[in-house]
């Protein structure tokens, strides 16, 4: 009884992330108003696929994958809908997006890190202060997703292109191999996806 009763109290806790802190750098006035600008667009609209056949493939396969880690069938598909979405918007893979968040925070709403990073996608409270509004709540899943697809998209612009730098930026671990490789490692084995 004790044992459920610990259990259950840790189950209402928010969840602790494992993952790193990403590094506050001073931005210049015109890239702070840019990437002010690409978060501002708060609603997700149905994201577009080639085609209704891939939509339904792609959703179907990653739904599957992701039934243990989110059983509400459809809380699991707007948030895969909403990666898509955001990962296509700030021009990533959605995939790649799902093996960071799959590392960052396994997939887990209110994960919090150590350094105090938040959400899926572990942003970091700074970049309310930066880029957002004081609105911006970090525990609302498109609020997440778009500011951690914007910042990689950051990043990636910053590193030119170079997605284990820009990793290694987002985590706050540029030039260590350990988590570039785990969200490769993620994205690859449980997250690649062709269409058919």
């Amino acid at each position: 009884m004790r044992r459920l009763a610990l259990v259950l109290a840790a189950a209402l806790l928010p969840a602790a992330a494992l993952a790193g802190a990403q590094q506050y750098e001073p931005l210049a006035a015109s890239v702070q108003a840019s990437l002010h600008a690409a978060i501002a667009d708060r609603a997700s609209p149905e994201p577009q696929f080639p085609s209704i056949r891939e939509k339904v493939d792609w959703l179907t396969e990653m739904s599957g994958r992701l039934a243990r880690r989110v059983p509400d069938r459809e809380a699991r598909l707007d948030l895969l809908k909403t990666v898509y979405y955001e990962a296509k918007r700030a021009g990533l893979d959605p995939q790649m997006v799902l093996g960071l968040i799959q590392v960052e925070s396994g997939f887990k709403k209110y994960a919090v890190s150590s350094a105090g990073a938040r959400g899926y996608m572990q942003v970091m409270p700074f970049w309310v202060r930066l880029i957002g509004s004081k609105d911006s709540n970090l525990f609302h899943m498109r609020t997440n997703l778009r500011f951690g697809c914007t910042i990689l998209r950051h990043y990636l612009d910053i590193e030119k292109g170079d997605l284990y730098r820009a990793l290694g930026r987002y985590n706050g671990s540029l030039g260590k191999p350990e988590y570039p490789n785990m969200v490769r490692g993620a994205w690859e084995k449980q997250w690649g996806w062709k269409p058919k």
